[in-house]
């Protein structure tokens, strides 16, 4: 299995170009929450910092707020989802919202209803904002013009899942946080990066099928940190032009450098094709093996969207590194999709306040 390096370097990026290799799918509004485009800079801060809000409520003896009560939240789940699903669940509640979930296994759909119809009554029912995912790219922008509700895209085929790239990013924000720029980079002078400006990302593994590594580019570049994407090439996707990356085939000549080591897993389901002779191959040359972890930075972190395949994208003793982030990516997951929640639907006024006010009444 060979790949030739390659590196893509814009001379003006910009925020939104990783989705120009796929359709033009991104809608800027205040009611939806389709791209990572839909925010930048500024916005994925904001969200940063509301979820900072949430991170204290749940550190209180009954975590719950009354900041969307009487509103309704569908999560519309065309595809199979563990940690979104229960992650955007748990917010709604944790935020007082009703919660209505729709499986499509168990749907009319499964006796021919159109996508359409199924929104439309699902809308009819009236919902303040519908969760989408699904297998197709562009369905949750599709529904926006079928409902009045907001939509917010938990995932739409290889295309983009911004919650897991804030997600992401309020979890580097916090390890970098917490190591308060203490210590020293394995092999160099220079102290690691106290913020994202000069951070150096890694997104290892399947780049092509990744509607996750699509929405981490954006993200993770629009805060200032430089990304390189390392995959063989038959991973990557057909273009790179216009996205503010470098591109290797060769992960241990990048990884010394790497200040955060991002992984994925195959998309199996997605390739509708064998893009890989081997998967044990795979391992050897693109995995983060116990050996190629050993010669980690003592301050690189370890992530992982999940679900992860131990003995595939990561070794088992890899997986359950100090540095590994993938359990606290879950828990922040519920504090970011709370402040996407409540961005959108809730009223003005700190959600803290809130939850203070809330608890002190007793009717939490």
């Amino acid at each position: 299995m060979t790949a030739t390096p390659t590196t893509a370097t814009p001379t003006t990026p910009t925020p939104a170009t990783p989705a120009q290799t796929t359709p033009a799918l991104t809608t800027t509004t205040d009611r939806h929450l389709l791209s990572v485009a839909d925010l930048g800079r500024a916005g994925i801060d904001d969200i940063m910092t509301l979820a900072d809000s949430f991170k204290e409520v749940s550190e209180r003896r009954i975590p719950k707020v009354p900041a969307l009560r009487g509103k309704t939240v569908a999560t519309l789940f065309f595809e199979a989802s563990t940690r979104t699903r229960l992650s955007f669940e748990t917010a709604a509640k944790r935020l007082s919202a009703d919660v209505m979930s729709f499986s499509a296994s168990s749907s009319s759909l499964e006796k021919g209803e159109s996508l359409r119809d199924t929104v439309e009554t699902i809308d009819a029912m009236g919902v303040d904002a519908m969760i989408v995912r699904h297998k197709s790219s562009g369905v949750p922008m599709r529904i926006t013009s079928w409902t009045s509700a907001s939509v917010i895209n938990a995932g739409d085929g290889q295309h983009e899942h911004p919650t897991q790239a804030l997600l992401d990013c309020y979890t580097i924000r916090e390890a970098l946080a917490a190591r308060s720029g203490s210590g020293s980079r394995a092999g160099a002078g220079a102290e690691p990066p106290a913020g994202f400006a000069g951070l150096r990302i890694g997104i290892i593994g399947d780049i092509k099928h990744s509607r996750v590594a699509r929405s981490n580019v954006l993200a993770f570049s629009a805060l200032g940190a430089d990304v390189v994407l390392v995959a063989p090439r038959t991973l990557l996707p057909p273009s790179l032009e216009g996205w503010p990356v470098e591109a290797t085939a060769e992960l241990d000549s990048v990884l010394p450098d790497l200040d955060v080591v991002y992984l994925l897993r195959i998309q199996a389901e997605r390739a509708g094709q064998v893009l890989l002779p081997d998967l044990d191959e795979y391992h050897v040359r693109f995995g983060l093996t116990a050996e190629r972890a050993r010669r980690l930075s003592p301050q690189a972190l370890v992530m992982h969207p999940g679900p992860m395949i131990r003995g595939v994208e990561i070794a088992p003793e890899a997986a359950d590194l100090p540095s590994s982030l993938v359990t606290r990516q879950v828990r922040n997951g519920v504090f970011i999709r709370s402040a996407v929640l409540f961005h959108l639907l809730g009223a003005s006024g700190p959600p803290a306040a809130d939850a203070a006010d809330d608890e002190k009444s007793g009717n939490a």
